[in-house]
């Protein structure tokens, strides 16, 4: 796990975009969890931080295509790679390349 950001950071229902371990990840706070995926969007390379977000969904800002922020799964082919995210004393961890679990509580 690498520290992401504290708790603090990220308002309710929104992204931020940040970099771990030199991978560019959209850190999200729902009212359902805590979620990190991709930051860009596969179809067109649309910043995922900045779209519309709802429960455990993103939408990218540039085509409306939305990824599940449990398992990166979107339209089709189309996914992002999805990470575990833990909160510790106020902070908030990132396992990129590791597989996703369960989103942390918000």
């Amino acid at each position: 796990m690498t520290f992401a950001c504290r708790e603090d950071d990220v308002p309710p229902g929104e992204g931020r975009n940040i970099t771990l371990e030199g991978k560019r990840v959209a850190l999200f706070r729902t009212d359902t969890g805590w979620y990190a995926v991709d930051a860009v969007c596969p179809h067109k390379g649309g910043p995922l931080a900045d779209g519309i977000v709802c429960d455990h969904a993103v939408t990218c800002p540039l085509h409306d295509r939305s990824f599940d922020l449990r398992t990166g799964q979107g339209p089709g082919e189309d996914r992002v790679s999805a990470y575990p995210v833990e909160l510790r004393d106020g902070a908030v961890y990132v396992a990129v390349g590791s597989p996703a679990a369960a989103p942390v509580a918000a």
